[in-house]
């Protein structure tokens, strides 16, 4: 083969890897890159590989109305399961809230659910004695949350996109009001979601 014909394969070799490239990178989850990832100070939280269906289950509110997730469908939600019990837990709350106070709204909310079959009323008491007021209540009193998320320590944070889909997870405490965390969740609001 000549110099010439070798030099046109060379081309569509490259222009070929170039294509596919582009299109695995347009068909990602937005959150992968039109969104920064995680900052450090979020550590154990990550992102996850790939975009997972949320189970359906339902928490009771502080009126004792019972609430499936999808009823936050449209927004991102950050769903902490939390303890009285839980050491670590109980030390994270304050975080959550001022997260909560800081970057929640139309388009993000902090869903902070207790799990330690306690009622509304002493979740709520609970949350006022630890520097978490700005926390909505929420309660699980038959721990379907933990089966339902598999989980085996806590606390149990899980990112869900506006879709239903966990799309991040922190098993263990994460400094969810350090500031490069609030920018972080404060950016959510204005990423376009995946289809």
């Amino acid at each position: 083969m000549n110099r010439f014909v070798l030099a046109v394969i060379a081309a569509v070799v490259v222009l070929a890897a170039a294509a596919i490239g582009v299109f695995l990178y347009v068909n990602q989850p937005a959150a992968v890159h039109e969104q920064a990832g995680p900052p450090p100070a979020l550590a154990p939280f990550a992102l996850a590989a790939k975009p997972a269906a949320v189970p359906q289950v339902a928490i009771g509110d502080a009126s004792g109305a019972r609430l499936s997730l999808a009823a936050f469908k449209g927004k991102y939600v950050l769903l902490n399961l939390w303890a009285t019990w839980c050491g670590p837990c109980v030390k994270e709350l304050p975080a959550l809230a001022k997260l909560k106070s800081a970057a929640a709204g139309d388009k993000f909310a902090v869903v902070a659910v207790d799990v330690g079959r306690n009622t509304a009323a002493e979740a709520r008491t609970f949350l006022d004695a630890h520097d978490a007021r700005a926390l909505d209540t929420y309660v699980d009193s038959n721990t379907a949350l933990l089966r339902a998320f598999s989980a085996f320590g806590l606390p149990l944070t899980v990112l869900i996109d506006p879709q239903g889909r966990e799309i991040g997870r922190a098993v263990g405490p994460a400094a969810w009001d350090n500031k490069d965390a609030i920018a972080y969740f404060k950016s959510l609001a204005t990423t376009k979601p995946a289809s």
